[in-house]
Order: structure tokens, then C-alpha cells, then sequence
């Protein structure tokens, strides 16, 4: 039961995280000086895979809340497996937002304006957080075939941003507005190779979730 009172106050704090980082951006509130990439306020934050990968995050960690305290009062027996299945999609997502905030965004743009003000929380504590729940404190007869859920974020994601893309084409041509990641780096026909890469590193990070929780997470 110790691992489940420590992914407990884990899942609480992601949750409080998520609803302070989510408040601030709504509000357009800063905590840090400096320049801020990438972040906006009010409804147009919702644009962000960022902001929808980490609320999404903070909706399932409330969810295993729920059952985890079901779990320490012997009110059930066990999680239920789609619930597991949920925290795998939740904790792919949002590993795919500091991946690529790490080792794409941040060196295009800058470390510090992407892990600054509500940044910091969405792009590094959370999903670290995140990571660390889910493989090292939240066991169960995991396996490998469930990975294939872990793409559900950006496959939905996906639809939207290409969607968006398209529709506000600009005489052929990209918008920094609408292609906002840079991502399709100006050529429309990137497309065809930044989705795939995209679903493929969303399902190897899922692979290496499912991995490291059957490693760490198989012994109280």
C-alpha cells in the first residue's frame, strides 16, 4: 500500500498543478520575468497540444484519485484495467510534450521562454511528475499491446492542427499563425512526413511507458 499512498499524493499534486498552471494561462497571469513562447490566454490556450495534453493529464490523475482512495478504504479490491489504460494515454501525451519541448521547441526557440511561467509546469514538472507516477508507482499486469492506446492524444490532435493548417492556407503557402509549432516548417507537403514520425515516436514512447512500469513499478 505504500506505493499507492505515494502515487496518491503525486496524482494530487499533478491535479493542483494542472488547475493552477491552467488558471494562470486562462488569466494571462506571469510569475517570471522574460519572454514566454508559445502561450496565450483565455480559450485560444486551448489550441496548444501543450495545455490539451496536460488538462488531460490533470482529468485522469483525478480519476485515479478517486480510485485510489476507493482502493485504501477496501471499498474495491482493485483498479479497474481501463483505468490503467487511461493513465498510459494520459502519461504518453504529455511525455510527447517535454520530449519535444526538450529536444525540439527548446533548441529552436530557447530554453529559458519555453520552460518559464506556466511553461515550467507544462512543459517540465508536470510531465516529469507525470513519468515518475506512472512507472515507478502505479503497478499492474500491464503489457505491451496497450502501448497502441498511447497514440489516441496526438491522433486526435492531429485532425485539428492539420484541419487548421489547411483551411487557412495562405495562397498555397504556411502561416507561422496557424502552423504555430513550425513543425511543417513552411512546405505543406511536410505533412506527409511530420504526422508519421509523430504517431511513430507517440507509440515508442508509449512502448517505453509500458516498459519502465513492468521494470519499476513490480514490487512494493
Amino acid at each position: 500500500m505504500k506505493k499507492i499512498k505515494i502515487s496518491l499524493i503525486l496524482n494530487i499534486i499533478i491535479v493542483l498543478l494542472v488547475l493552477l498552471s491552467s488558471i494562470f494561462m486562462f488569466i494571462g497571469f506571469k510569475f517570471m520575468p522574460g519572454e514566454t513562447l508559445l502561450e496565450v490566454s483565455k480559450l485560444e490556450m486551448f489550441k496548444f497540444y501543450t495545455v490539451d495534453s496536460n488538462i488531460l493529464m490533470g482529468i485522469i490523475s483525478l480519476i485515479f484519485i478517486i480510485y485510489e482512495i476507493k482502493l485504501l478504504k477496501n471499498r474495491i479490491k482493485e483498479i479497474p484495467k481501463k483505468i490503467y489504460i487511461l493513465k498510459l494515454i494520459a502519461t504518453s501525451g504529455i511525455t510527447l510534450t517535454f520530449l519535444t519541448t526538450t529536444f525540439f521547441l527548446g533548441p529552436s526557440y530557447g530554453f529559458y521562454a519555453m520552460f518559464n511561467n506556466n511553461n515550467l509546469f507544462f512543459h517540465l514538472i508536470i510531465p516529469v511528475l507525470s513519468i515518475i507516477t506512472y512507472i515507478f508507482f502505479e503497478k499492474h499486469k500491464n503489457k505491451y499491446k496497450y502501448a497502441f492506446f498511447g497514440i489516441i492524444p496526438m491522433f486526435l490532435y492531429s485532425i485539428f492542427y492539420i484541419a487548421n493548417v489547411l483551411i487557412h492556407l495562405n495562397n498555397g503557402g504556411l502561416t507561422f499563425k496557424y502552423d504555430f509549432y513550425g513543425f511543417l516548417q513552411g512546405n505543406i507537403n511536410n505533412i506527409y512526413i511530420v504526422i508519421p514520425v509523430i504517431y511513430l515516436m507517440s507509440y515508442i514512447i508509449s512502448v517505453l511507458l509500458v516498459f519502465g512500469n513492468k521494470r519499476g513499478a513490480l514490487h512494493e
